[in-house]
């Protein structure tokens, strides 16, 4: 059962999201928690607890921590990431879904579908940067790393 059960994002310090951004991450919640691979690796010839997993994502510090714990909530790992290599990527991201919210609302199909290629393209780079990223803490498939990039934009732009 190498997956995650349950999330829980500490956005205590945010501010209210957006209708648009609080969309995203309830869709992102939602397919994570139904479709997974989140597996922690031995380390240092010791073996970590088998999932499922409950994640917990925060910002502190300026870094982005991963706190998992297993079902009956025991410590299975803690990872703190720097944010410096997604501060680009989200930055890019954050302004190309301006560009697709303005333009569902006002632009014909074939430029709503432009941007959206550009949206889910700089999407997948972040997503690309997050496994690299957890590559010897988490192992992670695509999609996975694609929901988490999502949660990962709204804690790192508050909200």
């Amino acid at each position: 059962m190498s997956r995650i059960s349950h999330i829980e994002l500490d956005d205590r310090n945010l501010p209210p999201p957006t209708p648009e951004i609080e969309q995203e991450r309830r869709v992102a919640i939602f397919d994570l928690i139904e479709e997974n691979s989140f597996a922690l690796p031995s380390r240092d010839d010791r073996d970590l607890p088998p999932g499922p997993y409950h994640l917990g994502l925060a910002i502190r510090d300026k870094r982005l921590v991963f706190d998992v714990a297993t079902e009956n909530g025991g410590k299975a790992a803690e990872f703190h990431l720097s944010l410096s290599p997604f501060r680009q990527v989200v930055k890019d991201y954050y302004q190309i879904c301006e560009s697709y919210f303005t333009a569902v609302k006002t632009l014909p199909p074939s430029q709503i579908e432009t941007i959206d290629m550009a949206r889910r393209g700089i999407h997948n780079e972040g997503s690309r940067v997050l496994q690299e990223r957890l590559a010897g803490k988490a192992e992670i498939d695509t999609d996975t790393a694609r929901r988490l990039f999502t949660l990962i934009c709204v804690l790192h732009f508050g909200g």
